[in-house]
């Protein structure tokens, strides 16, 4: 529709063809009942005199909700009430039809544009005749095809505030003719107002949503403006339009491949499959969006159909792509057929498999425990060169090392060693790790010496070479790889210097565990207690942190929008915006909740202003974000009940080095944890401990409350209560404590 088209004498043929919801003449129709033809009849959008045109034209305009959104609720409303009738219009005694899932309320604008199939008519159960029914056009009256005409000229002289108010009478005078709105779009595009002029568009596909140019234009300028819903929402428009468009379906499918919803985009490219059966770029996708999915089984038949039902036409990549999703379904075996079927249905009798998938065929009988084919594709690699085919050697030699066919693995791994380049660091420590499930240590030390050169952050390699080292016998050589390097004064960037693997608990830990075996108790403590008095004190920090989050009071005024039918300036007053039952549910406790919030509120206010006080809302409390558990320098730590002993044994190397307020704090902040794994016998030995450091300690900060443990648990031991006294007896204003005891 054109702005020539207008020119050329405002035919009737393009202004009627969607007045008052009639078709035009191209369309099959006519049942062989009118009755049911009636009932066939698929909504379309009328404008009654309650609604404003021109007042809904300028939603989302300034700020309201978007236009596509309106139109989303009264088209559900709409199939809501053709349910409703149904309903109530079907002959008793008959069986109730069971809805399908999709047609329950909670569902998607999608499903429902699909069930209703908006814009178009269901196809009749009758057989239906080409060409209009007679009397079914309405003639426009000669003032509406006056005013057209005069607002066309206008418009293409670009005497636009001529035009607008003419249109503007013809939308009260018919408003549900297309042509007004679409022209008043043209004049709002040209005047770079494109928010109205899309509204005024969208309104006029709506008016006739069989006009898919209309649609595509739509889409276009709702990618210009990122609004994906939107986009999303013509798309389906324009596709129920021109359901023969494979373009408008693909890139349907793509807006859902790039929003992450990856279901949708592989229906959508299956319904691509099922209208072109032998479009191989939609399979390929469907099946990658199903395994995406985790529908394996899905994308595999979808891809043995097609090299079934067009094995002429299919490609090695299809094959790679079958054999791939095979492999990773464990069906090694159906994946040797197809890679044999490929060699015979694509390849030549004078070419060979490509090397790719033999490197597959290897891998597949590798699992199947045909190792003896390993020794064939070596041959191969070795006529290609290595340099050629280092992904599929890395491949095969990760695939032999999972299946712990280590020897094999090392052959393939060690073609690499010269020509990795800048991944030399990661094929290093494979190598490194093949050796040392084998038991071959020397070598395997070895080569996780030439990996951390290149990977020196690798936390597991490193504690995996000092453990191998301590078999050794090594224990300064394992000391040396845990502890900092000699150059740290030189390192000048303090957030990498933050960040050092040197600084990781697990190093700082297993380091801390080799100088307790060597009874080194300084540098144990140094080793261990800052990352295991951190760990105590985040793990009781996030004893006090609440699982269950606190909804803020944004949070429960939006949920309680979709139970707000008090919408006044709305033009669809009164139609619920489309939620499933869960959100409803939740809806309806927010507003439950901000209810209740208000009475208290007022509540407080009252009580406030009773009492002569200045009322404050504490509505910024409630905004406040709520603290989140912190991770410890050691996680799982306390999960594990050894390394309570290995606090224990802290505590006592700080009692030793008479560091006995470091050792109390240990203790204490032990003692504090409400959810730990540790012993009665262990928290015994703790407080032993700590009524032990608070005889020998000179400060009675910490040890008042251990001594009164000890004589507690021993009430007639004359040892217990001479700790006691001598540690009360060196403040005197803790002798008020004796008697309570």
């Amino acid at each position: 529709m054109e702005p020539d088209d207008l020119v050329d004498g405002v035919a009737e043929e393009p202004l009627a063809h969607a007045v008052e919801g009639e078709e035009d003449g191209d369309i099959e129709e006519e049942a062989e009942d009118e009755e049911e033809e009636e009932e066939e009849e698929e909504y379309r959008l009328e404008f009654d005199v309650e609604m404003d045109p021109l007042g809904l034209a300028q939603e989302g305009v300034d700020g309201g909700v978007e236009l596509y959104r309106q139109f989303e609720r009264l088209e559900y409303e709409a199939l809501a009430e053709r349910k409703r009738k149904a309903l109530l219009d079907q002959p008793r005694g008959e069986p109730v039809k069971k809805p399908r899932q999709d047609e329950y309320l909670g569902a998607t604008m999608e499903e429902i544009n699909e069930m209703m199939n908006f814009g178009s008519r269901r196809k009749s159960r009758a057989r239906k005749k080409r060409g209009r029914r007679k009397g079914s056009r309405k003639k426009l009256s000669p003032e509406v095809t006056r005013k057209i005409g005069d607002a066309t000229l206008h418009y293409a002289s670009g005497d636009y505030d001529k035009a607008i108010p003419l249109l503007e009478e013809v939308v009260r005078i018919a408003p549900n003719l297309p042509d007004a709105y679409y022209i008043l779009g043209l004049i709002y595009d040209a005047m770079g107002n494109r928010k109205k002029a899309l509204n005024f568009h969208m309104i006029a596909a709506h008016l006739s949503p069989k006009d898919p140019a209309l649609w595509r234009k739509l889409i276009a300028w709702s990618i210009e403006e990122k609004n994906t819903g939107q986009v999303r929402y013509c798309l389906s428009k324009a596709i129920t339009s021109d359901p023969k468009d494979v373009g408008l379906r693909f890139d349907r499918a793509l807006l859902y491949c790039d929003l992450g919803e990856y279901q949708k985009a592989a229906e959508s490219y299956d319904q691509i499959v099922a209208l072109y059966p032998g479009n191989i770029v939609a399979r390929k996708m469907a099946a990658k969006m199903y395994r995406e999915c985790s529908q394996l089984e899905k994308a595999i038949s979808i891809l043995e159909d097609y090299v079934k039902t067009y094995s002429s036409e299919a490609d090695i990549g299809t094959f790679t792509l079958l054999v791939d999703f095979l492999m990773e379904n464990n069906s090694h075996i159906l994946a040797l057929h197809q890679i044999e079927y490929a060699a015979k249905s694509v390849c030549r009798s004078d070419e060979e498999l490509p090397l790719h998938l033999k490197a597959k065929a290897v891998i597949c009988h590798a699992y199947l425990g045909n190792i003896e084919f390993v020794e064939n594709f070596l041959m191969d690699v070795e006529s290609v060169g290595t340099e050629n085919c280092a992904d599929m050697i890395t491949e095969i030699g990760d695939s032999l090392r999972e299946l712990q066919y280590f020897d094999a693995a090392l052959k393939f791994y060690l073609k690499l060693e010269h020509t990795a380049g800048e991944d030399n660091g990661n094929l290093h420590l494979k190598i490194a790790q093949c050796y040392a499930s084998k038991m071959e240590r020397g070598h395997a030390i070895s080569f996780f010496y030439k990996a951390l050169s290149r990977l020196e952050n690798n936390i597991d390699a490193r504690l995996t070479l000092c453990s191998l080292l301590l078999e050794e016998g090594k224990e300064d050589e394992a000391i040396g790889v845990l502890s900092p390097p000699k150059d740290l004064e030189q390192i000048s960037n303090l957030d990498s210097l933050a960040k050092s693997w040197w600084l990781n608990g697990k190093i700082r830990l297993q380091l801390g565990k080799i100088y307790h075996a060597k009874d080194m108790l300084k540098e144990f403590v140094d080793a261990i207690f800052s990352c295991i008095k951190d760990t105590l004190t985040i793990e009781i920090l996030n004893q006090k942190v609440k699982s269950k989050k606190k909804l803020t009071k944004s949070v429960l005024v939006e949920r309680a929008k979709l139970l707000d039918e008090e919408q006044t300036a709305n033009v669809f007053q009164g139609f619920k915006p489309i939620a499933t039952t869960s959100d409803l549910v939740k809806a309806s406790r927010a507003k439950k909740s901000l209810q209740k919030k208000a009475v208290i509120r007022e509540e407080k206010k009252a009580a406030a202003l009773a009492a002569g006080m200045d009322w404050q809302s504490d509505d910024s409390e409630d905004e406040t974000p709520r603290k989140s558990p912190q991770e410890p320098p050691l996680p799982e730590f306390l999960k594990n009940e050894e390394h309570y002993q290995l606090i224990i044994d802290l505590c006592r190397a700080l009692a030793s080095l008479r560091q006995y307020s470091d050792a109390l704090e240990v203790i204490l902040l032990t003692l504090r944890l409400t959810n730990s794994t540790i012993s009665d016998k262990q928290k015994e030995e703790l407080r032993a401990l700590g009524a032990q450091i608070a005889y020998n300690t000179t400060d009675p900060k910490y040890g008042y409350g251990f001594a009164r443990n000890i004589v507690r648990q021993h009430p007639h031991s004359m040892a217990a209560w001479n700790c006691y006294y001598k540690v009360v007896s060196r403040t005197s204003s803790q002798y008020c404590h004796c008697s309570r005891v």
